[in-house]
């Protein structure tokens, strides 16, 4: 048997698989949003903390995509608007932080504490997704499409294709985060600039939270 017919998806597929992930995440999004501005915030590792819990969050909605679990939430309406309640209200509350602790994001990196300060980062981005419930409803309906009854084991072709998808999730968000670490760079002299970076942090986590509110 050859390396293609071991893989649980036909090449060809995968190969297709990866090119529509990758033009998918060229549509502006609110993790594309979320990346960039904690790249601010935080310079490369901050970008790369988000994108990491964005990786996070999509093997979770695999998981649960391949286990079924998301077709059964997806049976009971009302999931989602509690989601999306929690969702809104997890943006607003760190909206809040932000705007009421200026400075405090770059300040807490600068100091010893800086690993844990991207673990926080890295979780706020990850449940900032699982909260998202587009994010569920994409999975759902977007990773079976690729799936071939044929080949047999749906859960494991999914499981392939979900990490796929991570992947380049990953390496595309890593990316701009290091859009927002250039900003960073040029920010860093101006005294005032960690206020404003928390200030705008705040304002993009308000309009983050709308946008999900008003979300049908």
């Amino acid at each position: 048997m050859t390396a293609a017919g071991l893989l649980p998806v036909d090449p060809a597929t995968l190969s297709l698989f990866a090119l529509a992930v990758l033009l998918l995440l060229l549509s502006p999004g609110p993790n594309m949003a979320f990346v960039i501005a904690h790249g601010i915030a935080y310079g490369w590792r901050g970008g790369l903390a988000a994108s990491l819990g964005i990786g996070a969050a999509d093997l979770v909605l695999t998981a649960l995509t391949a286990l079924g679990v998301a077709a059964l939430v997806a049976q009971w309406p009302p999931a989602f608007d509690l989601i999306r309640g929690a969702g809104a209200l997890y943006l607003l509350w760190l909206a809040w932080q932000a705007w009421r602790h200026p400075g405090r994001l770059t300040a807490q990196a600068a100091r010893d504490g800086r690993r844990a300060s991207l673990l926080a980062v890295s979780l706020r981005s990850m449940l900032n997704s699982l909260l998202n419930p587009k994010a569920l409803l994409f999975f759902l309906v977007f990773l079976p499409q690729f799936a071939d009854a044929g080949r047999g084991g749906i859960a494991r072709q999914l499981l392939l294709l979900g990490g796929v998808l991570t992947l380049i999730s990953v390496a595309f968000h890593a990316a701009l985060g290091g859009i927002g670490a250039a900003v960073h760079r040029l920010l860093a002299g101006h005294a005032r600039a960690a206020r404003w970076q928390s200030r705008g942090l705040a304002l993009l986590l308000v309009l983050l939270a709308l946008r999900l509110l008003w979300s049908r």
